[in-house]
């Protein structure tokens, strides 16, 4: 039932879930909420839900007492060195935690990584650092924080709500148009998953089963090209689900992506793609080492080690590390060298984006560095001393297979297509594609094997 897209959370936990939700009266809302998300997880990780509670009591006992300090601390300077004194202590103990675990994981076993775990401790860090800087206006409550925590909607895969945007312990205005606005959310999102993500995946497991070294070159740039679709629809699919949920249940809806492939810089594209983890290395690491008002040097060192810290986030293996390092270095030269270029000429900054982001996604999924090294001696090869057609029908076979789920999947990338539907949402003919587009995701699920989201993995 951890998957949105499954027939179980989609055709029992959802309808049961919501039913309940609209008709206790408003101020039990967050209760049923709260123990919604408590069963959604229990279901997916019957044992490894007592590292959520766990960590969940721990900061809500942490983050409570350094509330409470917060009137005297403006009185007394000794106070106000307790307060970060706690907050030091539990910020040391959620990242032992969710080391420990991606630790255990990697040389023991990967089935010990609690669901979400990534992300939930990263909602914990934020929460402990905004209660210290005052910027979370209301009293924590020991429900709210719980139900913060463990929203289902959020646990597994993020978005990274701020505690503040929850609007806690406040009625939730639910409406049958938030409804209805939330469920169109849930279908886009559904859509992408399952029409376009699914879909790509497979193209990505031909290539894996064929072998890197037996593809031609054309192939080898058509699956990278795939992959990075594949992932871009697969979370911002996620995203749009878990957003729409919360709209449903009276919640503002999250951005998550904001059309990243119409970027003209790596840097523009970080800033519009996963866009609450990246605001919140921006304010939690990268602003608090001294952000961009400071000296090249300083600059450089400070997205550097953002970069190395975002790699090590995704992944356990020397790959993420090459991955954040290759990513850090490119938006590093794009500030003290070349962006001034790129925003010069739009064109080509977004033909630079369009080129270096799927090579990027490569190094992303690749864990094997030997075959990670194979796949790109056959994108460039001459590097890799083989010639561009090891089999010459490859390329012509795929992309004929495949075509349509690119030319979707294109399209969709340019921004004027979503303005496009939130033009004409309410729009009859809108409602009747979107039906549509419901029932042939429901078909593909019932008639396939359950492919998970692809960020369950961290």
């Amino acid at each position: 039932m951890v998957s949105f897209s499954s027939l179980e959370f989609m055709f029992r936990f959802l309808p049961v879930f919501l039913i309940i939700y609209y008709l206790v009266p408003s101020k039990y809302r967050e209760t049923v909420f709260l123990a919604g998300s408590l069963v959604f997880y229990a279901v997916g990780e019957p044992v490894l839900i007592l590292v959520l509670l766990f960590a969940t009591a721990l900061n809500y006992y942490y983050g409570r007492k350094v509330w409470e300090l917060k009137a005297e601390a403006l009185r007394h300077g000794w106070v106000e060195k307790k307060r970060k004194s706690y907050t030091g202590q539990i910020l040391l103990l959620d990242v032992a935690i969710l080391v420990f675990f991606k630790c255990f994981a990697a040389f023991v076993d990967s089935a010990l990584l609690p669901l979400g775990i990534s992300f939930y401790t990263f909602k914990m860090i934020s929460f402990q650092i905004d209660i210290l800087r005052g910027e979370i206006s209301e009293e924590p409550k020991v429900k709210n924080v719980a139900l913060y925590f463990t929203m289902f909607p959020q646990v597994v895969s993020g978005p990274i709500m701020r505690y503040d945007e929850g609007t806690f312990g406040r009625e939730k205005s639910c409406s049958p148009e938030k409804l209805e606005d939330g469920l169109k959310y849930f279908v886009l999102g559904l859509g992408m998953k399952v029409l376009l993500a699914d879909r790509l995946a497979i193209l990505w497991n031909d290539l894996q089963m064929i072998g890197f070294q037996s593809i031609s070159t054309p192939l080898a740039w058509l699956g990278a090209a795939g992959y990075s679709l594949r992932l871009y629809f697969d979370f911002w699919g996620y995203s749009l689900m878990a957003s729409g949920i919360l709209v449903m249940l009276g919640y503002e809806f999250v951005e998550n992506f904001d059309h990243p492939y119409a970027a003209k810089s790596i840097s523009e594209f970080y800033r519009r793609w996963h866009i609450t983890l990246g605001s919140w290395f921006r304010d939690y690491i990268y602003i608090p080492l001294g952000g961009s008002r400071c000296s090249s040097k300083r600059l450089a060192l400070n997205l550097a080690l953002v970069w190395v810290l975002t790699g090590i986030w995704h992944g356990s293996g020397f790959n993420f590390v090459i991955w954040g390092v290759s990513l850090g270095g490119l938006i590093i030269m794009e500030k003290l060298v070349y962006g001034k270029y790129l925003h010069k000429f739009p064109w080509a900054g977004n033909l630079y984006v369009l080129i270096l982001i799927p090579l990027t996604w490569v190094v992303f999924a690749i864990t094997d560095l030997k075959q990670l090294g194979i796949y790109f001696g056959r994108l460039f090869p001459l590097i890799g001393g083989e010639g561009i057609m090891v089999n010459r029908q490859d390329f012509a076979n795929y992309t004929r297979n495949y075509s349509v789920y690119f030319i979707m999947g294109i399209l969709l990338c340019f921004p004027c297509v979503f303005r496009f539907y939130e033009k004409h949402k309410k729009n009859p003919l809108m409602i009747l594609f979107l039906t549509g587009v419901f029932w042939l995701s429901v078909y593909y699920v019932s008639s396939s094997a359950i492919n998970p989201f692809m960020y369950l993995n961290f």
